[in-house]
């Protein structure tokens, strides 16, 4: 009777604890969307032009690095002390990059922001792991999922109005009371009863990854950019990351509590999973950094009409999401995996075959089945991830899928810009009017319907045509990248 109590007493708190949930989730999804829309207001007034990517490139990089380090060390000292962690430190970010006053602090408050946000996304979808039984984890992993869809949608239109109205350091401190709404959630409901027993923590194993990752990043943002790819600054960075690398495996292999232990690799499902994040990752990059670019500069469009083709996906994703926890139960895990590698091919396609004339509607929606297919996937995989490996290392399960996902996106934003970068400036070379000066930094002017007009036709023409062959092999790559994350989705075991 009394541990029937008890039972009620823990589904009564599951109600605020998922909130609790909820709330970091959101506030870590619309940092993103948000400050995208602020930058140019920032810009403008801390200046720093050159270091535009770089508030962009910090968060990233310390949550791609941080996200592993917070997935093991929930396995070791429990969910609620590595997420609370997380959150202050995160809160004590957003507070900062609001009273920054030039670039480079915007910069280093950005770092700590993302060294903050690392553990929320890993972390808080392990507690759902481990307070909702197997049955039900599909349908709430669907409720986590859509808070990042809502906050895309939201994100940019809550940015515009607080720049426009207010001031952009609003941006940053809107986080504030929804981070201290869900910090007090999870400190008053969450209780973990954690074995208490001495642990090896792997510092040497956090660093060289730390090491490998960082530098790993370093060179996708920077080469080709700031340096070129045969330069002695990369080739020394690239040796730099591979040694890291080879330590780090060393040393996992020869730690009693190794900071990621490659045993878990060996399952099938987790495997696969992994590398459909991968995978996908390249995908949605691919079309969130370029379909815009498409809509404004080929189809001429406005930034507003670009943005709502991605908003197709934000709207997909967390619908397929939802739908993918009735399907769970229903088809299984291989049969809602491979609706959704099939909803990713036909989003794909159509990108493949839309023409410039076709209009922004079909941009749309290929975008919106390329979102239910990461909807249908993303859960599907966390949800098998959980249900495959014990509490002892489902943090750590869960935070190698997310950081998978980030690596694809990094990796696709180097790969993908560069690719469309070399067959712009091929096409441009070949077929720029004569005496006409065009670059592929002439096309920035695409984007701008005031300064489009400026151009003479015969440059608008060329640089449009050209724009459409490299966008149109982005999409084939996109594509490739389909095909592979289908392939590998068939060799899924039908019980996951």
């Amino acid at each position: 009777m009394a541990v029937h109590s008890k039972e009620q007493h823990e589904k009564l708190k599951r109600p605020f604890i998922l909130t609790a949930i909820m709330l970091a989730m959101f506030m870590n999804a619309i940092e993103g969307t948000i400050v995208s829309t602020a930058m140019p207001a920032i810009v403008s007034d801390l200046g720093g032009f050159s270091l535009y990517s770089w508030v962009f490139s910090g968060y990233l990089l310390m949550n791609a690095v941080t996200v592993l380090i917070y997935g093991k060390l929930s396995d070791i000292l429990g969910r609620k002390p590595v997420l609370l962690f997380g959150i202050a430190v995160f809160l004590i970010g957003s507070l900062l990059c609001g009273f920054a006053d030039s670039m480079t602090e915007l910069i280093i408050y950005r770092f700590i922001q993302g060294f903050g946000a690392g553990a929320v996304a890993p972390v808080a979808s392990t507690i759902i792991g481990d307070i909702y039984k197997n049955e039900e984890r599909a349908r709430v992993q669907g409720y986590l999922s859509s808070v990042w869809g809502i906050s895309a949608v939201m994100g940019p239109a809550l940015g515009g109005l607080l720049v426009e109205n207010l001031t952009w350091k609003l941006v940053f401190w809107v986080n504030i009371p929804l981070g201290i709404l869900s910090f007090i959630g999870i400190w008053f409901f969450l209780h973990e009863n954690i074995e208490k027993k001495k642990r090896d923590i792997d510092y040497l194993g956090a660093s060289l990854l730390t090491l490998s990752i960082s530098t790993l990043m370093l060179i996708l943002v920077e080469g080709g950019v700031k340096w070129s790819w045969a330069s002695v600054p990369i080739i020394t960075l690239i040796l730099v990351a591979l040694l890291a690398f080879i330590l780090f495996i060393l040393q996992e292999k020869r730690a009693a509590e190794p900071m990621m232990p490659f045993e878990i690799w060996q399952e099938r499902s987790i495997l696969i999973a992994n590398l459909v994040s991968l995978t996908t990752g390249v995908m949605m990059i691919g079309l969130s950094s370029f379909l815009p670019t498409f809509v404004q500069g080929v189809m001429e469009r406005s930034p507003t009409v670009a943005g709502f083709t991605l908003t197709a996906m934000s709207i997909g994703w967390p619908i397929a999401s939802m739908v993918s926890g009735r399907l769970l139960m229903k088809i299984g895990f291989k049969a809602t995996s491979l609706l959704g590698g099939g909803s990713l091919i036909m989003g794909s396609l159509i990108l493949v075959w839309m023409k410039p004339e076709a209009g922004p509607l079909l941009a749309a929606i290929g975008s919106f089945f390329v979102g239910v297919g990461m909807g249908l996937t993303s859960t599907s995989f966390i949800v098998v991830i959980q249900k495959t490996v014990s509490w002892e290392r489902r943090g750590i399960a869960t935070a190698s899928n997310m950081f998978m996902r980030n690596l694809g996106n990094t990796v696709g934003a180097a790969l993908l810009g560069g690719v469309m970068n070399t067959r712009l400036h091929s096409y441009l070379s070949e077929h720029a009017p004569k005496g006409a000066e065009v670059t592929i930094d002439t096309a920035n002017k695409l984007l701008n319907s005031e300064e489009r007009e400026l151009l003479p036709d015969a440059v608008v023409k060329v640089l449009q045509e050209g724009l459409t062959l490299s966008l149109h092999t982005i999409y084939l790559i996109v594509l490739a990248f389909s095909v592979v994350s289908l392939i590998l989705l068939t060799r899924l075991r039908k019980d996951g």
